[in-house]
């Protein structure tokens, strides 16, 4: 099964055109696609939009961070932006075929190359940070490049994770990680005073109270006051709510947006979320929308004029006489269902008159379903590409040849029975979730669906049930006590 992995480098140059072609020129290999760049001489940084293979996405990024301390000298580097590198961050995003936990492996075997072959110490940060406090690169970075420099000297508390205790002399330390997709939304208020854009990002960020899940600041670009703001999971806080915070909390200074910016690519679906929102368009769904209603069609996801046509592949695959997809497969399958069923519920009860007061539980739960609900569809195939890797993993044992290395086959072998517990593990812990929420949509939405709640809670128990059946069968098998005893404390978690 093909992998797919975004990455989002950050370079500390946005004035060079030059110096970033040379970079960009860096990571290209094949397997590896340029979606977008971004330069903006004011923040004097760049943005670079790559998705490709996993491995061929690791090589780009590790090359690019070489081409960057190469050409780039923190030390005559000027610009709105917090820095601390060359390679300021280079975070890593699953796509397709492969979870945030597989993007935190590749987080940490980028990190090691970077300082093995460049000598720039690394920061993890985000789901691959070692402690909580490196999660927030706003944590990581404090200080920026000057400040973080004489700071590890004598602080243990700023040991890179990779490297010494001594930044880099001109391209400083680069920060590694795994997250969600980020939207990075600018506002630009009709004003100069930049005094006003730091009020505003003051109060939508979520250190000083503001949203979840935004970070801000306020500067001064192209001449106008601008909140900068990142934004790490706009499905919990969406864009037009954070747009709207600005507009409102901007008019107590007498000024108000003039535009916004995206920088980067965004998510279609956090644009439908707007439109959605903007328009008032009663039980909108993103199905609704031409082009994507054709792309499932075409894409044998959805059938005109039957529902029987879009399951019945799935259900014959299961039926076939092959070992995948299986169990697991199935359990992902129920569980996803259960989150578009509870989803659907809670969408249809969200904006009527009788469940108004009920609005926040409803759009928080809409927003969680409908994560968990495209991490368990695509738990589907992960499940079965993990089985498939363990089956490799066997058969390459069984073939190597005698007096060969052993201890490298029983390695892989163990690998690839860890991977086959993971995500039967992640299926449960998220098909649990969903139940939870669905057990708590009853009091909250139209009673005349509870029959479609109950399916739902149904089907997430299934979906636990069998994921952990999975996971049971594959600790018989291994034999890292310590791993063991992780993933039977997690399932405990599960259970009750």
């Amino acid at each position: 099964m093909s992998t797919l992995v975004e990455c989002v480098p950050n370079f500390s140059e946005g004035r060079d055109k030059a110096k970033v072609d040379a970079i960009v020129e860096a990571m290209k290999r094949d397997g590896v696609y340029l979606l977008d760049r971004e330069m903006d001489s004011d923040h004097n940084r760049c943005v670079i939009t790559l998705v490709g293979e996993r491995e061929a996405i690791q090589e780009a990024a590790i090359r690019g961070v070489g081409k960057a301390a190469e050409l780039i000298d923190l030390t005559q580097h000027e610009g709105a932006h917090p820095r601390m590198g060359a390679a300021d961050v280079v975070p890593f995003i699953p796509i397709d075929g492969v979870t945030l936990e597989d993007c935190v492996a590749m987080a940490k075997q980028v990190g090691a190359e970077i300082w093995k072959r460049y000598q720039v110490p690394v920061y993890l940060y985000e789901a691959a940070a070692a402690t909580p406090e490196r999660q927030g690169l706003e944590n990581v970075r404090r200080g920026q490049f000057e400040g973080l420099r004489d700071e590890v000297k004598t602080n243990p508390a700023r040991c890179p994770d990779f490297g010494e205790r001594a930044l880099h002399p001109t391209a400083g330390a680069t920060v590694v990680g795994a997250r969600k997709a980020l939207i990075a939304y600018n506002v630009f208020l009709n004003t100069t005073d930049v005094a006003i854009a730091k009020k505003v990002a003051k109060a939508v960020r979520q250190s000083s109270g503001g949203f979840r899940f935004v970070k801000g600041a306020g500067f001064l670009v192209r001449g106008l006051a601008q909140v900068s703001m990142n934004l790490t999971d706009f499905e919990q806080t969406p864009v037009h709510r954070v747009f709207e915070f600005v507009k409102r909390e901007a008019a107590r200074y007498g000024v108000s947006p003039l535009s916004s910016e995206i920088v980067g690519l965004v998510p279609k679906k956090a644009l439908e979320d707007a439109a959605e929102w903007f328009l008032q368009v009663e039980n909108f769904d993103s199905s609704l929308i031409l082009e994507n209603r054709l792309a499932a069609v075409m894409g044998g996801k959805m059938a005109v004029g039957g529902l029987r046509a879009g399951v019945e592949p799935f259900v014959e695959q299961l039926a076939a006489p092959a070992a995948t997809p299986g169990g697991g497969s199935a359990s992902a399958a129920a569980g996803a269902m259960a989150a578009g069923l509870a989803h659907m519920v809670a969408g249809m009860s969200r904006g009527k008159k009788a469940y108004v007061q009920y609005e926040a539980q409803l759009s928080e739960a809409i927003a969680r379903l409908s994560s968990l609900r495209e991490e368990l569809k695509a738990s589907i195939d992960a499940d079965a590409d993990a089985y498939n890797q363990v089956m490799k993993a066997y058969k390459a044992a069984r073939e190597n040849p005698e007096g060969g290395d052993t201890a490298s086959a029983d390695a892989a072998i163990d690998a690839a029975l860890k991977q086959a517990t993971l995500v039967p593990l992640s299926v449960a812990e998220r098909a649990a979730e969903v139940g939870r929420i669905a057990a708590s949509l009853g009091a909250v939405s139209n009673p005349n669906m509870k029959s479609d709640l109950m399916t739902a809670g149904a089907l997430a128990r299934a979906a636990v049930e069998g994921a952990l059946a999975n996971v049971e069968i594959n600790l018989e098998s291994l034999k890292d006590g310590g791993f063991v005893a992780d993933v039977r404390k997690r399932v405990a978690v599960v259970k009750n």
